[in-house]
């Protein structure tokens, strides 16, 4: 009986291409489903061979932990030299679109709050 391993919805294209590879490089045996034509279906990665599970269970752990890893310490990398992305970095470079937002949750804000403010 097929077993799911890994959900594919929100993961980045190269990650998922990354657990593919560590699949098909340990032979084990595995189908994909897609999320359909509306999008509601599950896309995911299921394993065609319930035995393979813990093998597989165990090399994306170890693929998760060291892309973690990576992507941490690239993040730390960015963090030092004062290139990671900010509030005020977005901003400067999307002045619009952050004041749009903003006035946006400040439209929500006072919609929410305005039914309670009248009450008193």
């Amino acid at each position: 009986m097929a077993k799911l391993l890994f959900r594919l919805r929100h993961v980045p294209e190269d990650e998922a291409d990354e657990v593919r590879a560590l699949l098909e490089e340990h032979d084990i045996d595995f189908y994909e489903t897609s999320a359909g034509n509306w999008r509601i279906a599950m896309p995911a990665i299921w394993l065609r061979n319930e035995d393979q599970l813990p093998l597989a269970r165990q090399l994306l752990d170890q693929y998760q932990q060291v892309r973690y890893q990576n992507a941490r310490a690239q993040y730390e990398e960015l963090r030092q030299s004062g290139e990671h992305p900010t509030l005020w970095k977005n901003f400067l470079e999307q002045p619009a679109k952050v004041a749009l937002y903003l006035g946006a949750a400040v439209v929500i804000l006072y919609l929410s709050l305005q039914v309670f403010v009248s009450l008193g």
